[in-house]
């Protein structure tokens, strides 16, 4: 299962909390999903697998709106995605005061996304995020 269930569904839900990032600090693939219940049908073990992969296709599909998709980085805290689009994400994330380290990696310490309103996390039926 390449893709969610219900594709149209997810990707609004990931779009959705990509937005809440706010300027200057990153998330993962995999905390953007272990926000995101596991959809109905699919295994909540095979959830934790794919779900990171999921966010990803879901950042690549068109939004119905700007998101600042940069924000988004792998868990070792490195960019993923291949020049150009790398580039412009590392220049995006500077730009907002991010480092990187000597590795190219962003410390998570430092710059990961840590103060998740409970409330809205409620009110749009989304679980706390793991650590990062």
């Amino acid at each position: 299962m390449w893709s969610p269930p219900n594709p149209r569904f997810y990707f609004a839900i990931v779009w959705k909390i990509v937005r809440q990032v706010p300027v200057g600090q990153v998330t993962s693939y995999g905390q953007i999903a272990s926000m995101i219940p596991p959809p109905p049908d699919v295994d909540p073990e095979q959830y934790q697998r794919l779900g990171a992969r999921w966010v990803g296709t879901a950042l690549r599909a068109k939004p119905d709106k700007p998101i600042p998709w940069w924000r988004v980085i792998n868990s070792q805290g490195k960019i993923s995605l291949p020049d150009p689009s790398g580039s412009q994400q590392r220049a995006h994330l500077l730009a907002e005061g991010v480092d990187f380290d000597a590795q190219d990696c962003v410390d998570f310490a430092t710059f990961g996304w840590r103060d998740v309103d409970e409330t809205w996390l409620e009110e749009n039926h989304l679980l706390p995020p793991k650590s990062l």
